[in-house]
């Protein structure tokens, strides 16, 4: 299995990469030859842009590049393409233990500038034992102003054999001198049938299951699998789609309200201990702190930095779990819009059906399009920092 059949419906993108790691693997090749390399001209440039919705597998594509790009096998020398998935560059750089691939994910709301400036010292060294020297950001989207005027410097005046790979939902989150220094490659959002086939093929999942999850998510493939593979993350979303029904007064509104506020803070909660209590004991553990007893003098400002970080990671993954929520409810109303307007459409929530039939006998169109702005709103008003409570209530009420 080579690197590019991790990219689900992804054909156009697939070709275009591949040629890039062909010109890529040449120029390597002429430097180890003592020949004369050349990049003008080809398919591979030194920073790309890899744009698209939630689940179109961004980062999967990015981590696919760069393991073609550090690919060794003898193939290469017969013609064939880089990426075969089997040889240690290839396999290093996708479990993510390759010391010329860096891969940036973060937990946090936003990458700052220290952190920026540490990726940008790095990219200016030549590759350890690799072929390429290749930083994958993940939340390229994140980036602070800060970050991204040093970052820009960086995409500016790349070293040699340096590739940065930046993912993003779309070219308008990052700086406009960024993105015009990248290119760019934006993917689309893969087929529901292509989805259920690899939870199926993968996964092991039951094809009914598979394609009940894959049309739930729209083909969000992260989604789709969780979905199918966790009994928890099915009632939570059989309950957001219960509050289309329970909104009908002002009570029922805010008790919705509250119970999804409180769902997406448990979820954050589960999430959070087991990697905030390893954490904990690891770094005390480093600063020589033994079991139960008191740390060392001159350690407590590590551990208050790390308790700061915590918490911002909890605020991020609650309102990663709000929001997952939301793009579920607005699924519904899609659903309704779309029986409302007579479609065909497939329904996104198959098991809401009667449901979506009820609520969608029981109003307008330009209702349930008030219904979809106030989601928007919501979502909105959660990029802003307003109270999670305040902002669903006043969607929740809106609802009705």
């Amino acid at each position: 299995m080579t690197v590019w059949d991790e990219l689900v419906g992804q054909d156009r993108v697939a070709a275009q990469l591949t040629a890039a790691a062909r010109d890529a693997d040449a120029y390597v090749t002429a430097i180890d030859a003592g020949q004369e390399p050349r990049l003008a001209g080809s398919s591979m440039t030194h920073a790309w842009l890899f744009t698209g919705p939630p689940g179109s597998g961004r980062a999967t594509a990015a981590r696919a590049f760069a393991a073609a790009l550090q690919c060794l096998s003898p193939d290469r020398a017969l013609g064939g393409a880089p990426g075969c998935g089997f040889c240690d560059g290839c396999h290093t750089s996708l479990i993510g233990t390759h010391a010329d691939v860096e891969v940036i994910r973060t937990d946090l709301l936003t990458i700052g500038v220290k952190e920026t400036r540490e990726l940008v010292r790095r990219a200016q060294l030549s590759p350890a034992g690799g072929r390429w020297q290749v930083i994958v950001m993940e939340d390229a989207d994140r980036l602070t102003e800060g970050a991204g005027n040093v970052l820009l410097k960086a995409v500016e005046e790349p070293a040699p054999r340096t590739v940065w790979l930046l993912c993003t939902p779309s070219t308008e989150d990052v700086l406009p001198t960024i993105r015009s220094r990248c290119r760019t490659l934006s993917l689309r959002t893969p087929p529901v049938a292509a989805v259920a086939d690899v939870l199926m093929r993968r996964d092991g999942v039951d094809p009914e299951v598979a394609q009940a999850a894959a049309r739930a998510t729209q083909g969000h493939i992260d989604r789709a699998r969780r979905l199918a593979t966790d009994e928890r993350a099915r009632a939570r979303r059989a309950a957001v789609l219960r509050i289309p029904e329970r909104v009908t007064d002002i009570g029922g509104a805010l008790r919705a309200a509250q119970e999804l506020v409180d769902a997406a803070a448990e979820d954050a909660k589960q999430l959070a201990e087991e990697r905030d209590d390893k954490e904990t004991e690891e770094l005390r553990a480093a600063l020589g702190a033994a079991e139960g007893k008191r740390l060392p003098r001159g350690t407590a400002g590590v551990m208050k930095d790390l308790e700061d970080r915590q918490k911002r990671r909890a605020t991020r993954t609650q309102r990663d779990a709000l929001d997952l929520a939301l793009t579920e409810l607005t699924g519904f109303y899609r659903d309704v819009l779309a029986r409302q307007l007579g479609s065909a459409v497939a329904l996104a929530g198959g098991e809401s059906a009667a449901a979506v039939e009820r609520v969608a006998a029981a109003s307008a169109p330009e209702h349930t399009l008030r219904r979809m702005e106030a989601i928007l709103e919501c979502r909105t008003a959660l990029d802003r920092n307003v109270s999670p409570l305040l902002a669903v209530e006043a969607m929740a009420v809106a609802l009705r």
